[in-house]
């Protein structure tokens, strides 16, 4: 009969995809839009391994799902191609980043591809490509030429903001800024040089240069990113990263910070991904007070505290071993250990310092405080949990109420003040939220909200200090000191950074000798021979970090060729956002949160028309790999299979008859020969194996030996003739060799097999194991299906003819099925479905246009090459993408009719089909009437007849 030939299939309507671009978008007013996007990847030389398609399949299912559905649909793909790997590998090979960065996108494109993915290539982009920099550097040049007015709450250009400042200074600005911006008037603002305006500019630009504690890593040469940095190393090489106080580009994302958490509550995410960005941007409401430092006169400590009830427990404060006052105030006999401390504090990334709550560390300064309240002098340790970059950089301690605070307390023996009643301090710190406060003078006898109030208004009164709502989200750095990345488009004119007019764009990266810093430490546009501006003025050796190319793209998407700019109004007023985004959650706090403030910003400046990027958002679970290891005896190359291995583990096996295992296997002398002695525990060592060569999880022994030189002369001691591998579901990396190519796959199974299975092996969101054995079901299904449509002699076989009741409920049973499953993402259960209707089509021997043609067209979001070659045979000359989708009918999944159970005296004996409609008089008249109820009767006389419509008929004797 005709087989189902996938290799030739899927290549045949992929060459045909490609060549008539069937999944090309326009903008049609006609229709309406649905925007489907995959969080584009970064090109790694590994390629992809089966974990990867997760998403895209789920995305590519509802994108052509939409396309049969009437929707004009945008389903791009690109690349996030700038990034440290490709650096890093240029640095060790001297090949320019931008070759390996495009072998590395060929294979990609290849493999994607190969899966049948209904992306508009058209619309690629990648953020390494000029002509796409050229616009992240021109969004980056409006953010400098922007400033956030609270009292519009929203970005306005920085135009405005002078001619506030030439009419009346910054009296009445209501601005995000930085901390130390002083208040001038008008006549002061005229009387400032030009240097000195545009430094004070940069405390209010959206992105300005700063003094930052930044991770540098001196190995990489470069600043690394909180995420970067894992137990105080870099997390690609493991190079040791230090804090340090570092000049950088900035983003002024803590603008944006209220509008980023009110705009949670308005899209359609993942609960835990809004409740990461509710943490990261912490909002707080407390108040600000300032400490004055003893014998620095006009000099403070400013806290935060959302505590002010408890001023009177405060018995000491503690800076953060940055904070930019340590220097200063640190006591001669203080100094050796303080700077001991901060040498090695500074070498503790923010993640290990918040995490490590039980180790206790400080030093104390030799400064004092006084409490702006009581009056009290107090002293000044140093402490690594406490950060510079969170807050001010500096706490006011209350160890009776505060459990970080009762620990350095008790650990360095200093007061533990009891302010809140209802505590037992002498065992712990009193943390509670609500209480009465007693010690504390004024506040006495108050609840803990009373005084709060009453705390505030006195600070205001003293003015120390005044209410103030706090957010723990710092600006981001926005400088790399790396070579493959964007160049900021940035120059240096007398000190003073100004931008390249925008005709000039893009700035492009400059030939460089190598990839490392110079010398002298600049980063690695430092070695630019030549390279300045209008060959006068300095550039910018910076580049933007990962995440400039990847906070704006979806956009780029919209209007991927326009050279005028970023995209077109016209493009961006039809698509406005993305309707549905697929990533990983790991995004939760870098990606997604970046995304949303540039968004909000060229949302504020007209730009776009959305204020919030991604509707939608699904998180895809991880596919995890499914390792095989193999045991081998220490000191020799026998490996022992998997179930003889664990009873000798276990204890089973006596050392003696381990050695009768091995010579009843490999000959009497093979010990001896070997010089290899049993005695006591028996010693082996367990490795990984690469699971390509495993296959229901027996090993092939012939490739292990082919697999590395070590292993070629490998013995075996089998089980029935075989080697059974161990097996443990872990993360797939190369490293643990569990990685699973899907070209391997897709050459033995065929992508649409695969496509399903993906989708088969668990809901979507959640993490699940991979075992390549299971999709041999898969293609089973799929070659039921195809001989649906064919004879026995292998001849096309569909008629004409009029579906049975019995066909129609199956077809229209899986059409609402599928329907209500894509629309809530829940594939898995419609894999399942599709093989149920199979299965019955199959038992009903349906070779019926009416029944077949609207399941092919159902199935073609899932298996889209089976049913492009399908719906071709069905006499169709045109691609099944742009059909339309079956609707389902409620009459056919009515139920007409019953099967009864017939029991007799309770037992049930056999069954029989009624029309539901039958009255009870009829069904008791037929069930008595049957031969089948005759024979079971043994013609015992009938007492009565129980009849329950549509469940059961007793027939008592």
């Amino acid at each position: 009969m005709s087989e189902y030939d996938y290799r030739s299939i899927e290549q045949k309507w992929q060459r045909f995809w490609s060549e008539n671009k069937t999944f090309k978008t326009d903008i049609n007013l006609s229709k309406p839009k649905f925007y489907s996007l995959d969080m584009f990847p970064y090109p790694s030389g590994a390629g992809l391994h089966v974990g990867h398609p997760l998403g895209y399949i789920a995305s590519d299912i509802v994108s052509r799902y939409k396309r049969l559905k009437g929707f004009n649909v945008l389903h791009p793909m690109g690349f996030d191609s700038f990034g440290l790997p490709a650096e890093q590998y240029a640095i060790q090979t001297g090949q320019h980043p931008a070759v390996t960065t495009k072998q590395n996108i060929e294979r990609y494109i290849e493999q994607l591809n190969n899966l049948g993915f209904s992306f508009d290539w058209d619309r690629e982009v990648r953020t390494s490509d000029p002509s796409y920099y050229k616009w992240t550097q021109w969004i980056f040049m409006q953010l400098f030429n922007s400033w956030y007015n609270y009292e519009t709450d929203k970005a306005e250009p920085i135009e405005t903001l002078v001619a506030e400042f030439k009419m009346r200074g910054n009296t009445h600005v209501n601005a995000a800024c930085d901390e130390d911006t002083p208040h001038f008037t008008a006549d002061a603002w005229a009387r400032l040089s030009e240097k000195e305006q545009q430094d004070l500019l940069l405390k209010y630009r959206l992105t300005f240069l700063s003094e930052a504690v930044v991770n540098w890593c001196p190995q990489l040469g470069t600043v690394l990113a909180n995420d970067e940095v894992i137990g105080g190393v870099s997390e690609r090489g493991g190079y040791p990263v230090e804090r340090k106080l570092m000049k950088q580009w900035m983003m002024r994302i803590t603008a944006y910070a209220e509008r980023l958490l009110q705009g949670l509550d308005t899209i359609d995410w993942p609960e835990p991904v809004k409740e990461m960005q509710r943490n990261w941007i912490a909002k707080s409401v407390g108040a600000e007070l300032h400490f004055p430092l003893d014998g620095h006169e006009h000099k403070h400590i400013t806290v935060f505290t959302t505590r002010i009830d408890t001023i009177y427990g405060v018995s000491f404060v503690v800076l953060a071993p940055e904070h930019e006052y340590v220097e200063e105030i640190t006591s001669a006999e203080q100094r050796a250990e303080v700077d001991e401390y901060v040498s090695w504090a500074k070498n503790r990334s923010e993640r290990d310092r918040m995490s490590d709550v039980k180790t206790v560390t400080g030093v104390f300064t030799g400064a004092y405080a006084v409490n702006p309240i009581s009056g009290e002098k107090i002293p000044v340790w140093i402490a690594d949990y406490v950060l510079a970059g969170y807050g001010t950089g500096a706490v006011m301690a209350v160890p009776g109420h505060d459990t970080r605070d009762y620990a350095f307390a008790k650990k360095f023996n200093l007061p533990i003040p009891e302010v809140v009643a209802g505590g037992d301090l002498s065992k712990e710190a009193f943390a509670a939220k609500e209480g009465k406060i007693i010690n504390s003078d004024f506040l006495n006898g108050l609840d803990v909200k009373e005084a709060i109030k009453a705390g505030i208004q006195r600070a205001e009164e003293l003015g120390v200090g005044k209410a103030r709502i706090n957010y723990r989200m710092r600006d981001a750095v926005f400088g790399r000191q790396r070579y493959w990345g964007e160049p900021v488009p940035v120059y240096y004119k007398d000190g003073i950074p100004a931008l390249l007019e925008e005709s000039e764009l893009p700035l492009v990266l400059p030939e460089v000798d190598a990839y490392l810093p110079t010398e002298t430490g600049e980063p690695p546009l430092g070695r630019a021979q030549d390279w300045k501006y209008r060959g006068e003025y300095e550039y910018e050796l910076s580049t933007m970090p990962g995440w400039a190319g990847s906070s704006w793209y979806w956009y780029r998407y919209m209007d991927p060729q326009n050279d005028q700019e970023f995209a077109s109004k016209e493009a961006i007023d039809y698509w406005q956002n993305v309707d549905l985004y697929i990533g990983g959650s790991e995004h939760a706090t870098g990606h997604l949160l970046y995304s949303r403030f540039w968004n909000k910003f060229l949302f504020d400046l007209g730009l776009v028309n959305q204020d919030e990027p991604f509707k939608k958002l699904i998180n895809q679970g991880m596919i995890q790999g499914r390792s095989n290891f193999v045991y081998r005896l220490v000191g020799s190359n026998i490996f022992v299979s998997f179930n003889i291995w664990n009873d000798i583990r276990k204890g089973l096996y006596k050392p003696s008859e381990v050695e009768k295992i091995i010579t009843d296997h490999l000959g009497d002398n093979y010990l001896l020969e070997n010089g290899i002695k049993i005695g006591g525990e028996i010693p082996f060592s367990i490795l990984h194996v690469d699971v390509n060569i495993v296959e229901n999880d027996i090993l092939d022994l012939e490739k292990f030996k082919a697999w590395r030189p070590d292993f070629a002369d490998a013995e075996f001691i089998l089980e029935d003739g075989k080697y059974v591998v161990g097996v443990e579901i872990e993360k797939m990396s190369k490293s643990k060799h569990n990685v699973v190519n899907p070209d391997v796959l897709v050459e033995e199974y065929g992508a649409d097999t695969l496509r399903m299975y993906e989708m088969f092996l668990g809901p979507l969101e959640q993490f699940k194991p991979w075992n390549t054995n299971g999709m041999d079901g898969v293609y089973k299904f799929l070659r039921r299906f195809w001989k649906l449509f064919f004879d026995e002699q292998g001849n096309f076989a569909v008629t004409d003819e009029q579906p049975t009741p019995a066909e129609l409920k199956s077809l229209h049973k899986t059409i609402k099925k599928v329907e209500e499953d894509i629309e809530r993402f829940s594939f898995g259960t419609s894999v399942s479905q599709f093989m149920i209707c199979v299965n019955e089509l199959t038992a009903l021997k349906t070779k019926k246009r009416a029944i077949l043609e609207p399941l092919t067209v159902v199935l073609a979001s899932f298996a889209p090459h089976i049913t492009e070659e399908l719906w071709s045979r069905l006499g169709h000359s045109e691609s099944i993408t742009y059909a339309a989708y079956p609707e389902w009918k409620e009459e056919f999944l009515t139920e007409s009719t019953f099967d009864y159970p017939i029991s007799v005296n309770g037992k049930v004996k056999t069954k029989l089909t009624f029309d539901l409609k039958a009255s009870k008089e009829d069904v008791e008249k037929e069930v008595l009437a049957s031969e089948a109820v005759q024979k079971l009767l043994e013609g015992k006389p009938v007492k009565k007849v129980i009849v329950v419509p549509g469940k059961i008929v007793n027939v008592v004797v």
